[in-house]
This record gives structure tokens, sequence and C-alpha cells, in this order.
């Protein structure tokens, strides 16, 4: 369990989580003693606003915490970092108690690998018929993913990925396998080997299995950049200081993957993970070359730094061979998703609406933003080539999301139900639950969507 939650609630604090509109009724039920000393600090019930509240004795006593609304969750999320340490117990409706511990959860976690923390997270009370284990496993996948992100590609290159993806696998009784380097060129993963290639760290295509044959079959599809510099078509300094989170597509499907076996979803699940680093040598693939994908659709290079879609097209063909009943593929792909709808929200593609759908009806439901963008096909023709089948790039900078899809899409038959995500996998600032650095996007629907369906 995540050492932010106890299974116990001996000396625990009360969390009393109101709104601004329920704080009066609530405060004339109040003692006397309790009702004066918040007259006397000048406490306003607004959102935000958290104070400790001390008995007649002056011992902290209860934590009083106002929110926006009853389903404004990440409102109690800065609680665990920000009161003092003990053992607190919220106060909040059976219904609602579940994302009220997952902001709590989520709230607590600090990224120590190379620097010490100055504080220990306060602990949460977790009532065993309270949904505690789904909870928990909620906190400690995405606390994995964010792990993940946040480390530096020194230490989570390919080989490390591959050691991550390996350790998951042996942790829930799953087969792993990879194809590495060269052997990538002779199974006709010639995608992957041409992105990786210049690397020092051989390019790999990891491949994780778990679950009864029988069930549904659901394949996730991660890209794995775990460094870009763009190639050849180098970014800038300023643009390659977040590129260790490119593989943060791959740290979601592991996310992801944990999330199901813990839960033990009825699945057949398969995990495909490009992983590569698209660096710069003399052995670099070059804008105008021509690849030859695994499906045997020829690719022209147009720019070196529309990479992730490359190795991934080798992916999703994988993937599409054995015909899942679903292909989830999550990356983070192209900067236009960004601009379209800021860092925030997840873009969701997909060939199935009813999928579409009820995804986006869980993301609501769970309160983590996706939105859906259009495969707009009269946006096709932006990707042809005159010397291959399809170019990675297109000669404008127009519904660049939209066109990275359309890519994607010419690897997946149309009879396998699909859905994209593009995201940013990155926190750029600080919000309650959700501090700056690696993020997890989406997940929270995802698994709300397969855990309802995959019972």
């Amino acid at each position: 369990m995540a050492n932010c939650f106890v299974d116990h609630n001996k000396n625990s604090i009360p969390v009393t989580v109101l709104t601004s509109a329920e704080f009066e009724n609530w405060l004339t039920k109040q003692n006397p003693f309790t009702q004066s000393w918040l007259q006397d600090v000048h406490y306003k019930a607004e959102a935000g606003n958290t104070i400790y509240l001390p008995n007649e004795q002056g011992k902290f006593s209860r934590v009083l915490c106002c929110i926006n609304d009853s389903k404004n969750f990440w409102g109690v999320g800065n609680l665990p970092l920000s009161l003092p340490e003990g053992i607190y117990e919220l106060e909040v409706m059976d219904t609602e108690f579940e994302n009220f511990a997952i902001a709590w959860g989520l709230g607590a976690y600090q990224f120590t690998r190379y620097k010490k923390s100055n504080k220990n997270p306060s602990q949460l009370f977790l009532d065993k018929n309270k949904n505690s284990h789904k909870i928990t496993n909620i906190v400690e996948s995405i606390y994995w993913v964010r792990d993940l992100i946040n480390t530096p590609t020194d230490d989570m290159g390919p080989t490390e990925l591959s050691a991550e993806t390996k350790k998951l696998a042996k942790q829930y009784r799953a087969s792993f396998s990879e194809v590495v380097g060269d052997k990538l060129l002779k199974e006709n993963y010639a995608s992957i080997h041409t992105v990786g290639r210049a690397s020092d760290d051989e390019p790999r295509l990891l491949d994780l299995r778990w679950g009864n044959t029988k069930n549904p079959k659901i394949t996730l599809v991660g890209k794995g950049v775990c460094f870009d510099t763009g190639g050849l078509d180098l970014k800038s300094s300023n643009a390659m200081l977040l590129m260790k989170k490119d593989m943060g597509g791959a740290a979601h499907a592991l996310g992801l993957a944990r999330m199901i076996m813990e839960a033990n979803l009825a699945v057949n699940l398969r995990v495909l993970i490009p992983a590569v680093e698209n660096s710069v040598s003399g052995n670099a693939y070059r804008p105008g070359d021509v690849i030859t994908s695994r499906k045997g659709l020829t690719i022209e290079v147009g720019n070196t730094d529309a990479e992730g879609r490359v190795v991934l097209a080798d992916a999703l063909t994988e993937a599409a061979r054995e015909k899942p009943d679903l292909i989830i593929d999550l990356s983070t792909l192209t900067g236009a998703a960004r601009i379209a709808l800021g860092t925030e929200i997840a873009a969701l593609f997909s060939n199935d609406d009813k999928l579409a759908q009820d995804i986006t009806y869980h993301s609501e439901k769970q309160s983590d933003p996706i939105w859906r963008l259009p495969l707009f096909s009269q946006y096709r023709d932006s990707l042809n080539s005159s010397i291959a089948d399809i170019n990675n790039a297109t000669s404008d900078s127009y519904a660049g999301a939209i066109t990275a899809a359309l890519f994607l899409k010419e690897f997946v038959p149309d009879d396998i139900s699909w859905v994209h995500f593009d995201m940013m996998a990155w926190n750029l600032k600080s919000r309650p639950g959700r501090p700056a650095g690696g993020e997890a996007m989406a997940l929270r629907a995802l698994f709300s969507y397969l855990s309802t369906k995959y019972q």
C-alpha cells in the first residue's frame, strides 16, 4: 500500500470537506467554542481555504477543507503535503469517497530518486469496505507512470524501459519477450529499427502477454521514444528539455497494464512498446529516406522529428495481426494536439463511435479530461508522397494532430476497434493532486471503462 494510506484509524483526525454553500448550515451545528474560533480567525469558506480546528483543550482535533462543489475531489489534493504528519479520515459521502481518496493519494506523490523529500506525506485511513484495493491500485500505478516519465533518459533508456517491463511481467506472472537491435530487421520491424539505430542503446520491441486466452483480447501500444533529439531535423535546445517524457505513451501503457492485472480483469492482455532513442550519429536516418514498414507500406521520411508515428506503425501492424477486440495506443505524439487542446486534455481519435462515446462518458465520470478530435479523411492527401505510399509528415503546419492520427490509421484495419490518445504526459505547473512533472492522463478514464466492461 502507498505510504500515504493506512488501514487503521487509531488516533485519526477527521477532515471535514464542505462547499461554500454548505458551510453556514454546518457551522450552526458546531459547539460555541468552534463557532467562536472560526469567527475570531476570520475564516472565509472559500474554495481552497483549509483551517486546523482545535478543541477546547487546545489540541488539534479537526481539519476543515472548503471546495468548489461536491464533485471537485481535487480540492483535497494538496492536504497530504500541507497538513502536519499524522493519520486523517475523510468525512465525505460514501459515493464520493473513492475519488477523494485517489486525489489524496496522488497529492502525496513525490519524485525522490535523486533528491530526498523534506516531508513525509500525511496518511489517510482507507476502510477496506470502501474500494481500498481499487484506490491503491490506481494510485500506485499512477505513481509508477509518473516515476517512469520523470526519470532522465540516462536512467530510463530502451534498456531500462525493457527492464521495467520485464519486472512488471514477473510481478504478475505475465510472459515477456523482446526483439532487439538488428533482429528487428530480420523479423520485419524496419520502421522501429530505422528510427532507433543511431543510438548506442539498441532499439527494441517489448512484448508482454497476460491473461486467459479465451477472454476478449485487448492490446495496448505505447510510444517508447526514450529521448527525442529530433534526429537530423534537430530540435532546438529549449524544445529538447522535456524530451525524456517522449516515452510517456509507453509509461501509460505499462501503468494501464498494471491496473488491469492488479484488478484481474477478464481480458487477454498484450502490451507492445517500440522502445528507441531518436539520436544523431553517422547512421541516423535522413529526410528523404524511404522505409518499408512491417505492413509493407513504404514511408517517405519527410521529417525525422516525426518519428513516433513511424515506430508506432510497426507496433500497430503487429497488434492488428492477431485481430484483437480492441487496440489502444497511447503516445506523446504531436505538439499540434497541445495547440488544439492545451496541455491538460488528452486528444482522443477513434474509428469506433460507440467506443469513443463510452470512453468519453468515463472520462467525465472520473474528471479525467479527454476530447475527441476527428479522423477527417479529406486531410489524408496531405500525407501523399510522390515516391512512396505515404509520407510521415505534411508540408504545412495545419491539423498536425489529425494528420498524425490519419498516418496511424493506415496501419489499423477498419474492422478492429481502435482508439488513439495523443497527450502531454506532463504537468507544466503544480495543481492539487497533480504536481509539476510526469503525469498520467486518460488512464483513470480508460481503467474505468475497461473495468466496467470486463469485470
